[in-house]
C-alpha cells in the first residue's frame, strides 16, 4: 500500500576549474579567452554568433561535438533523457554541465551518481564506460540569488558554455503561487542573466508546457500575452502574507486550472523579452509520458501524470475516474520531446532565427488517441501482466457524468476502503485505504480539467524542424508521431512502470496472475453472498418483492430458452 500511496503523489564547491577529476581539463583550456572581454550583459546590438556555410551544413550529432552543454532540471524525469540522449547519440559532446542542488542529505555529486547508475544509461556504459568523465555537477539552487552559483563557477561558465536547455520547473499543479513563481519565473529569469554573460553561447532552450496557454481553445506556435507584467507580480509577491497571496491566487490565474499553467506562460513571456540577445527556442510538450523507442520502450521512472493514474488502476485501487471518452488523450513520450530538444537546439544555433521559435510538441492534431482508448490498452494490458499484489482486479472506468462518477466513488471506493480499513483495525493494523483513496481522489481531480476536453495545436514549426533534417537525423532523432502505434505504445508503457517504477520482476507474471484468479474467485463469493441476504432480507419478507422476482427469473428463463432453441434450428 505505500507504493500505492506513493503512486498518487509523488556542496558547493565541484571544482569547475575542471572539467572532472578524471578529465582534468580547464574551462580555460577549452576556449582561449582574453581576460579583457567584455560582458555582453545589457547590450542592445545583436551580438550572436553567425554561422558559417560548413556549419550550417553539419548533422544534428556533428553541431555537438566538441560543444559545452549546461542542463538544468538533469535529475528530473525529462532532464536524465536528455543527457542520457546527448552522451549516446552525440558521443563527441565534450561536457555536460548540469545545475544540482544538495536533497534529502544528499549532495550533489551523490545525486548524479545515482541518477548515472540507473538502467537508463546501460547503453551509454556499454559504448563508453567513462562517460561519467563528461558530467560536470554545479552546486546551484533556483530559489537562491544568483541561482546560489560561486561567482568563480559562473565566470567559468560563462566562458565556457555553448548551449543551455532549461528543463527545471516545479510541475506540481497545486504549488503555491509564491513558490511556483521562484521555481518557475524567477529562476528563468536569473539562468537568462547567467546566460547573456555565456560569450560563446548559440543556443537557449526552453522547456515550457503546451498548456500554458489552456484557456484557449485553439493554441498557435506563438508567445502570447502575458496575464500579466511578471515584474509586477514578482513585485507584489515579495511583500504579500502567504496567507493573502492564497486568497488572491484563483482571481490571478483567472480561467486557468493551476499555478503551474499559470506561472509557466509568464516564464514564456521572459524569455522571449530576451530574443534579441540569445537565440531562443521554447519547447512545448504536452503530457509528458513513458519513453517510445528510446533507450528502450516503456521507460519510465516516477510516479507523476498518467503514471500514478496507470499503476492504481492495475493495483485495482482506481475504479472510476472522470474524463471524456471522446477527448484527446494527449501523451508525448518522453524520447519525442527529447528529440525534438536536441534538433531544436541544433536550428537554433545553426540557422539563429531573428526570434525565438516554439514548437508545439503533441500528438492530438497528428495522430489523436482518445482516453476511452487508453482505458481499454490499459486494462487489457494489465490483465495480461498483472502486478504483483494487487488490491482488485484491474476494472476501471471512465465517465462524464458527475452523478454516476460520485457513485462509483462511492461503491467502488469509499466502501472498500471503509471494509479494510475495519479488517485492518480488528486485526490491530493501522487504517490507511481510506487515506490512500482520499489521496487517490485529489490527484485525479487536479487531472479531470486535462481529461475533459480537447485542444487544437498548431505544428507548423515542429513540420519545418523535421523538415531540415537530413533522412539520417530523422531516424536518430525521430520526433515523427504519425509513426507511433498506440496500443503498442500503451502496452510497453504499462509494462515499464512494472518493471522500472515498481521494481517488479516479469519472470513473476504467473503468480500474479494466480493472485488475480483469486481475486476474482473472493469477487465472486462475496456477491454470491450478497445475492443470498438480499433474497433472505428483503425478498423472501415480501410478497410483492417475491412475485418481481420469479417474474424476472421466468423472463431469463425463457430469453435463454428461445436461444437455445434458435440455435437448434441455425444448427
Amino acid at each position: 500500500m505505500v507504493i500505492v500511496t506513493q503512486a498518487i503523489f509523488r556542496v558547493r564547491d565541484c571544482g569547475l576549474g575542471k572539467l572532472n577529476a578524471s578529465a582534468g581539463v580547464s574551462c580555460e583550456q577549452l576556449y582561449s579567452v582574453r581576460r579583457d572581454e567584455r560582458d555582453p550583459v545589457g547590450e542592445q546590438a545583436d551580438t550572436r554568433p553567425r554561422p558559417s556555410d560548413d556549419t550550417a551544413m553539419t548533422s544534428v550529432a556533428d553541431y555537438y561535438a566538441g560543444k559545452n552543454v549546461l542542463i538544468t532540471g538533469a535529475t528530473g524525469f525529462m532532464g536524465k533523457v536528455l543527457v542520457e540522449k546527448l552522451l549516446r547519440c552525440c558521443p563527441q559532446v565534450r561536457a555536460l554541465f548540469l545545475l544540482v542542488r544538495p536533497k534529502a542529505g544528499q549532495s550533489m555529486q551523490q545525486r548524479v551518481d545515482d541518477m548515472i547508475k540507473c538502467k537508463l544509461f546501460d547503453r551509454v556504459r556499454e559504448d563508453d564506460a567513462h562517460f561519467h568523465r563528461k558530467i560536470v555537477p554545479i552546486s546551484s539552487e533556483l530559489t537562491e540569488p544568483g541561482l546560489a552559483i560561486s561567482p568563480e563557477d559562473a565566470d567559468k561558465l560563462a566562458a565556457c558554455v555553448n548551449i543551455v536547455f532549461h528543463c527545471a520547473a516545479t510541475i506540481r499543479f497545486d504549488e503555491p503561487l509564491k513558490h511556483a513563481v521562484q521555481l518557475n519565473v524567477i529562476g528563468t529569469q536569473q539562468l537568462l542573466g547567467l546566460a547573456r554573460r555565456m560569450r560563446h553561447l548559440e543556443a537557449f532552450i526552453h522547456i515550457s508546457t503546451a498548456y500554458a496557454n489552456c484557456n484557449r481553445k485553439h493554441i498557435d506556435e506563438v508567445i502570447y500575452p502575458p496575464p500579466v507584467e511578471p515584474r509586477k507580480l514578482i513585485e507584489s509577491l515579495e511583500w504579500m502574507d502567504d496567507r493573502i497571496v492564497q486568497d488572491i491566487t484563483p482571481r490571478l490565474i483567472g480561467n486557468r486550472p493551476n499555478t503551474y499553467t499559470y506561472t509557466k506562460a509568464l516564464a514564456e513571456y521572459v524569455v522571449q523579452q530576451e530574443q534579441d540577445k540569445l537565440n531562443i527556442g521554447i519547447i512545448r510538450p504536452s503530457i509528458v509520458g513513458a519513453s517510445w523507442q528510446e533507450p528502450f520502450p516503456g521507460w519510465i521512472d516516477n510516479f507523476n501524470g498518467p503514471s500514478g493514474v496507470f499503476i492504481a488502476a492495475g493495483k485495482g485501487i482506481l475504479r472510476t475516474m472522470r474524463a471524456n471518452n471522446d477527448a484527446v488523450a494527449d501523451l508525448i513520450p518522453v524520447d519525442v520531446v527529447i528529440n525534438l530538444t536536441l534538433a531544436a537546439g541544433w536550428y537554433t544555433a545553426v540557422h539563429k532565427p531573428k526570434t525565438a521559435l516554439v514548437y508545439n510538441c503533441t500528438t492530438g492534431g497528428i495522430n489523436p488517441f482518445h482516453w476511452g482508448e487508453i482505458e481499454h490498452h490499459v486494462m487489457s494490458s494489465f490483465k495480461r501482466n498483472p502486478l504483483e499484489q494487487a488490491f482488485r482486479r484491474p476494472n476501471a472506468n471512465i465517465t462524464s457524468n458527475y452523478l454516476i462518477y460520485q457513485y462509483w466513488i462511492l461503491v467502488s471506493h469509499k466502501f472498500p476502503a471503509l471494509l479494510y480499513d475495519l479488517v485492518l483495525r480488528l486485526t490491530g493494523q493501522k487504517p490507511q485505504m481510506m487515506r490512500i483513496f482520499n489521496r487517490l481522489h485529489k490527484a485525479i481531480s487536479l487531472l479531470e480539467y486535462f481529461s475533459s476536453q480537447d485542444w487544437e495545436w498548431n505544428s507548423e514549426n515542429v513540420n519545418m524542424l523535421m523538415a531540415q533534417l537530413s533522412p539520417e537525423d530523422r531516424k536518430t532523432f525521430n520526433f515523427d508521431v504519425r509513426q507511433l502505434n498506440w496500443p503498442e505504445y500503451i502496452e510497453n508503457y504499462c509494462i515499464g512502470t512494472k518493471k522500472y517504477v515498481l521494481n517488479e520482476d516479469m519472470s513473476d507474471i504467473p503468480a500474479a496472475r494466480q493472485h488475480l484468479r483469486k481475486l476474482r474467485n473472493i469477487r465472486y463469493t462475496f456477491n454470491t453472498v450478497l445475492v443470498v441476504f438480499i433474497w433472505r432480507v428483503f425478498i423472501a419478507r415480501s410478497q410483492m418483492a417475491r412475485n418481481i422476482w420469479y417474474f424476472v427469473v421466468s423472463l431469463c428463463f425463457k430469453f435463454l430458452s428461445y436461444f437455445r432453441a434458435s440455435s437448434t434450428l441455425t444448427n
